[in-house]
This record gives C-alpha cells, structure tokens and sequence, in this order.
C-alpha cells in the first residue's frame, strides 16, 4: 500500500476511534493521492520536535496553525496559512496582524480543541502546534500531515519562532526578524535611559478579566518574556517564575509599581475594570499618581506571541513608557 493511503487509512481509523465523523475524507479520492504523492516526492528536512523527528517539505505550501504563536511565526515568515485556530468558536484570528494575511484563512475550531474533519479537508502538508494544547491529538494529526509541536507557549515564543522557521524552510528569513527585533529592543532601552536606569523602574502589567480575578502577570508570560528583554525592573511580588498573582478588587494594591500597563478581556464592567480603576485604592497607586498607567490593546499583548506581536507590544510600550521616560 502507498504511504499515502496508508496515512489516509490512518487518518479515518484514528478520527473513528475519536468518534469524529468525516464526511469528505477522500481517503480513495485521485486528486488526493495525486497530491499526496507530490508531498511525498518533494525534497523533505527533518525537524527535532518534543514529540520525536518529523520529515517535512522542504518549502511547505498549505499550512495550519494550531496556536496563536504558530500563526504570528508564519506571517511573520511570509506563510500565509490556509486554516488556523480561533481563541473561541467564530471569532477573528489575532486582530494585530495584517487583515489581507488573513482574510483567506479557513478556521479549524477553538484552540485545544481541533475539528479534524476541517482540517484534513485542507490537505495541508504542514500543521503546527504544541504539545501543552494537542498531546492528545497528536497522532490523528499526524496522520493528516507532519505535525511540529512546540513543547508549550507564552515564555517560550522566541524558541518556538526557531521550530516553526525550521519547519518552514525559512530558518535564513527568521534571522533578519530576530536582529530587527533585538536592535528595536536595545532603541527602546536605550530611551528608558540604559540598562541601569531602565533597571531601577519597576513596571507590572495588570489584565482585567471577566469572569475571572484580576491578574497581575509574573515573568513566566509573554509580557514577563519583553519586560525581561528590555532589562526594567519588576515588583518583588511580580519578579517571580510562575504565570500570574490573581487578586481580588480589594487587593489592588498589590499592583503597585512604578509604571503600569493594564489591559481588559471582555466587558470593562463585568471584568471589574471599571470599578477598580475608578476606586480609591487604584487611585493610591505610584504609576496612577505619577500618571504612568497606559491601557494597552488585550488582543496584541495576550495573543500576540510571536515577533510581529512583540514588535508592536514594543511600539506600544515606546509611545507610551519611553515618551514619559523622556
């Protein structure tokens, strides 16, 4: 039997067994073998993933992206995905990047959660996760298209940029994203004054939630991960390992830094931004006395996990911060 229907028999018995219904596998289809057998004819590298060595395409043309992260690198990279995962069930992919990159794009269920049968309807030859979100996915996609998985996401985005680069053939474009991105960091330092005195500032990052405490985000984050870069201080109760210090309205004053950036998830008054920001204890804040408070795009700084993210978190961050520092 070919690898290719071999791959497609998989597929079905994988995706049964998960009690996904396929309507149009095509397992038997000629166009399909007809394009698989192309993928297996390509020139192919191997990429060292956590799950294990992956042989992908050399230059791979129809890609889905699992993670936000993932969709962030394959722009970045000049990919444009034809499926990818939405943060919940009909909602935008991440609002920062280009709408013309992403307006083509098919969705492929909520993110943690696959929809199979789309997804092999794609006929992608590439598909990028993580292990975190779709261990347990990982052999029915496999069985679809040569699946690279990242260990996990947030922190890590710099490490994951490099495994989807190496999945992507576009390991020497990747080069030229991260010199951009390490000269726009050493321009944004440098106008906080240099190391030292970016060093002596103490910056926190506080989202508001709805239907959930407010959060003060730690150094294991995507935000912690620039903050880090850019070499500012950090609050003692936020300069810590571990992903965020939740709080309740009351204890608001376990915000307290220097500066503050804060951003809201959902509706300002059901995540208690509202309130909060409008109480006295908000208002007993050093930023908030001082005027460094900066309410900044949720969409960008909380999906924007990759270099184009980070890029325009740096911009935001330049505006506001590096202005006032001056």
């Amino acid at each position: 039997m070919s690898s290719s229907l071999t791959r497609s028999a998989t597929f079905v018995a994988l995706a049964a067994a998960a009690a996904v219904t396929l309507t149009a596998c095509g397992g038997g289809d000629s166009d399909t073998s007809s394009s698989e057998s192309k993928k297996d004819d390509a020139a192919t590298h191997t990429v060292k993933t956590v799950m294990g060595d992956v042989k992908v395409n050399d230059a791979p043309k129809r890609v889905v992206v699992l993670d936000t992260d993932a969709l962030d690198s394959a722009v970045t990279l000049g990919v444009t995905p034809v499926g990818a995962s939405t943060v919940v069930e009909k909602a935008p992919f991440s609002t920062y990047l280009p709408e013309d990159k992403l307006k083509d794009i098919k969705p492929i269920g909520v993110i943690g959660e696959p929809n199979l049968e789309a997804i092999n309807q794609l006929k992608p030859d590439l598909i990028l996760g993580s292990k975190v979100r779709y261990e347990k996915h990982h052999k029915a996609l496999s069985a679809i298209a040569p699946t690279v998985f990242s260990d996990t996401t947030g922190p890590t985005w710099r490490k994951n940029f490099d495994l989807h680069a190496d999945a992507l053939g576009k390991k020497n474009e990747a080069k030229k994203v991260v010199s951009d991105y390490e000269a726009h960091v050493k321009r944004l330092t440098d106008a906080l004054g240099g190391p030292a005195k970016a060093k002596e500032t103490k910056v926190g990052f506080v989202r508001f939630v709805e239907g959930a405490d407010t959060r003060l985000y730690l150094n294991d984050t995507f935000v912690g991960s620039i903050f880090k870069d850019l070499q500012v201080g950090r609050p003692a109760n936020q300069d810590t390992t571990g992903f965020s210090l939740d709080i309740s309205p009351e204890q608001i004053d376990k915000a307290n830094a220097d500066v503050i950036f804060y951003s809201t998830y959902g509706d300002a008054k059901k995540a208690k931004e509202t309130d909060t920001t409008g109480g006295p204890l908000w208002k007993k804040l050093d930023a908030v006395k001082n005027k460094k408070t900066f309410k900044v795009d949720d969409n960008l700084w909380m999906l924007g996990i990759g270099y184009t993210g980070a890029g325009q978190v740096l911009d935001e961050m330049e505006k506001n911060y590096g202005a006032a520092a001056e």
